[in-house]
């Protein structure tokens, strides 16, 4: 994963952030949006979060992570 310091994550868009409000789980690349799904299904099994929020990062994070469709000629 690289490595996001402190400069970068205070750069990122809200939209890049799957709590914007809170500025937790940054993910501007897939390697944070697989990260931040595994933390929270972590963060849930501790009952640190609830399942709904863990399924709100799940979703951001997949769209993240989802393959960009090829362009047809």
């Amino acid at each position: 994963m690289s490595k996001l310091t402190t400069k970068a994550r205070k750069k990122l868009k809200p939209k890049e952030f799957a709590l914007p409000k809170s500025r937790k789980y940054p993910m501007p690349d897939k390697s944070h949006a697989a990260n931040a799904k595994a933390r929270a299904s972590e963060m849930e099994h501790k009952d640190k979060i609830s399942k709904a929020t863990e399924e709100k990062i799940d979703a951001k994070a997949n769209k993240v992570l989802k393959p960009k469709a090829k362009k047809k000629k």
